[in-house]
């Protein structure tokens, strides 16, 4: 395992980071595919023996399962000054005043339920969601910094909006002298490149790192174009990764792994460690081999010719996470 600084920050994390979206429990109604309790052991334990001690989740994840199943893990099989813990704020736990958004009432509010779930008194990395349209950025970004001030989080991070909306952020809390963010937790893998335009080269003048969820596409960038997964049939945002356009992308992949005898999720892996933007992507893990390739992915080192032939079919798409 490779270790790297979060983007500026002094906060040390594994440059792979294991995506926890993927256990909570069914009965939540969050989703038809994620991991129970007991399924989930298994990654937790491999994280650990692989080095992968940055572990992200969030409140909305399973409706608090998650959280709760991530905080039992860490007990378990690590120690909790030895996990960086990573949790967000934004969506609807509830149907109350302080239920969703980035209000002061929702940020304070759901520090503590997360905590709670969590087991322990304090997260890493504290990440709104998404951007919040209807609470001025004064309060939001005043609100992170009393809880960070209170300690039940060292750092705060962003996750999929726009760049002038993280560039508003992020300048009304050094305007102010409150915390800043330190990562930006964004959609980048082969088929979605959308944040080279603007999010990156604000992250790199900034000193923000980024923490790419989907590095792999939903999996669509790690099997031949063709083939099909029951995720890919319940999951709306793994669906959109299904577009014709982006078959010669795909194949690409294929070609590269084929000539290398490594499997496809390496390469595509590769090609994302290798944006000097990123920190850590994020993998949510559904086999076990879903880690040990991430893992392996760090030693792959893709030549210009590679990298070529992985981008130039490369079309616009519009982000859809926002």
């Amino acid at each position: 395992m490779e270790y790297t600084r979060l983007g500026q920050s002094g906060l040390k994390v594994s440059r792979i980071a294991l995506g926890c979206m993927s256990f909570g429990d069914n009965a939540s109604g969050f989703s038809t595919w994620a991991l129970d309790e007991e399924a989930a052991q298994p990654f937790f334990r491999q994280a650990v023996e692989l080095g992968i001690t940055f572990w992200d989740t969030a409140n909305v994840y399973s409706l608090g399962t998650s959280e709760e199943i991530v905080g039992r893990a860490i007990n378990t099989y690590s120690r909790r000054d030895d996990i960086v813990l990573a949790t967000k704020v934004h969506f609807r736990m509830h149907d109350g005043p302080g239920g969703q958004g980035l209000s002061r009432k929702a940020i304070m509010e759901n520090i503590d339920a997360s905590l709670r779930r969590l087991g322990t008194d304090y997260v890493d990395l504290y990440q709104i969601h998404r951007f919040d349209p209807n609470t001025p950025v004064e309060e939001t970004m005043e609100a992170l910094h009393d809880v960070v001030k209170a300690g039940k989080a060292r750092y705060i991070g962003a996750s999929a909006m726009w760049a002038w909306q993280f560039s508003k952020l992020q300048y009304t809390a050094r305007l102010n002298g409150w915390t800043r963010f330190v990562s930006m937790q964004d959609e980048y893998n082969l088929i979605m490149r959308e944040e080279e335009r603007e999010m990156f080269g604000l992250l790199a003048d900034s000193g923000v790192g980024s923490i790419p969820f989907s590095p792999l596409a939903k999996g669509r960038v790690c099997r031949p174009w063709g083939e099909h997964t029951a995720r890919m049939d319940v999951d709306p945002v793994g669906r959109r990764y299904d577009q014709d356009a982006d078959a010669p992308i795909v194949g690409a992949v294929q070609r590269i792994a084929e000539s290398r005898g490594i499997p496809m999720a390496q390469v595509a892996l590769a090609w994302v460690l290798r944006q000097p933007a990123v920190s850590a992507p994020i993998v949510g893990p559904t086999k076990l081999h879903h880690l040990s390739d991430a893992v392996a992915a760090l030693d792959v080192h893709l030549d210009e010719n590679e990298v070529h032939e992985l981008e130039e079919h490369y079309v616009p798409h519009i982000p859809r996470s926002f």
